[in-house]
């Protein structure tokens, strides 16, 4: 099952392994092994730190007949340090090197956000510190014009086949779509029963802009960064409202929270060590949930944001 992306026609799995805190030293034998087990989509970014890593694993992949690189979709995302004219192709190049690449399927903002430029031969990934030291972050002011403007020449130097944005809000959005020649082909967003969004996911539709879905299961991908949320809130996995529709329906509680994205047209990047659970969550769309299955899980909404840059040192209210 995929979503074709518009302008470039392109199908892009609605099923895909995520990258994010897998880590590097594991990184090239687990993507060896997701795409062994059926992934063709995987989501990197260039703060994740394991670009390297997961590029072994898909030249190791292919070298052993596993895939062709025109059956991978592969996603990485240009981060917050780099976003000004002077920067962002030559960081696109310094990722698709990273990887062993020509070209990405997907280039995407990683954030709206522009921080001061770090150089990445003194610490790469620069991550959200300044000056570490001191602990603090510092910003440049560089509008997403012109950072667009440079994602579009990525497109046509042959560098992405599509571009788009990530933890966009709708008024940047649309802002966004006022200048761009090439407009976003996804909107990759925190996305899960617990933070519904229905208002941003309505507009991405009525612009043509594909949406994925990260943080699929809620707060368990928090927990081990010690989110304090997410240590007391309820987990997804667990609710009562979940694990009896999965019983319904012979599967995991993790299978129904990917399909109640999955069957509304929301691609999803979850990710997993677990070969068993790595099938798992690869074959979620063998079934379908009721209507009212879907509304149930939808109403557990909360508005619940765990990937929320307030919480970073330097408290920056993008989604205020």
């Amino acid at each position: 099952m995929s979503i074709a992306l518009k302008p470039s026609g392109q199908k892009m799995p609605i099923v895909g392994f995520g990258l994010w805190k897998v880590p590097a030293e594991t990184c090239a034998s687990t993507v060896y092994s997701a795409i062994k087990a059926g992934y063709r989509l995987f989501d990197g970014a260039q703060d994740y730190g394991n670009e390297k890593e997961a590029g072994e694993g898909v030249r190791r992949a292919i070298a052993d007949g596993l895939v062709k690189r025109e059956e991978l979709f592969i996603t990485s995302k240009l981060w917050n340090t780099f976003h000004s004219k002077e920067h962002v192709l030559e960081m696109t190049t310094k990722s698709l090197n990273d990887w062993g690449l020509d070209y990405f399927d997907l280039w995407l903002i990683h954030f709206p956000i522009s921080q001061k430029y770090v150089d990445p031969a003194v610490r790469y990934p620069p991550n959200l510190l300044y000056d570490v030291e001191a602990g603090t972050m510092e910003f440049e002011d560089v509008p997403i014009a012109e950072t667009w403007a440079e994602m579009e020449k990525a497109v046509g130097l042959g560098y992405a086949k599509n571009i788009g944005i990530s933890n966009f809000c709708g008024g940047l959005i649309i802002d966004l779509l006022r200048h761009a020649k090439i407009p976003p082909a996804v909107l990759q967003i925190e996305h899960h029963p617990y933070l519904t969004q229905p208002q941003l996911i309505a507009l991405a539709e009525q612009r043509g802009i594909a949406v994925t879905a990260y943080s699929s299961f809620g707060p368990q991908s928090f927990l081990e960064l010690g989110h304090t949320v997410a240590q007391n809130v309820g987990l997804l996995l667990e609710a009562d409202l979940i694990t009896s529709i999965a019983k319904a329906h012979d599967k995991t509680p993790a299978q129904v929270l990917l399909r109640w994205a999955t069957q509304r047209g929301i691609a999803v990047i979850p990710k997993s060590n677990r070969l068993e659970r790595l099938k798992e969550n690869l074959n979620n769309i063998d079934f379908d949930l009721t209507p009212d299955e879907l509304e149930k899980i939808s109403g557990l909404n909360i508005g619940l944001r765990f990937n929320d840059p307030a919480d970073w040192p330097g408290q920056i209210y993008i989604f205020a």
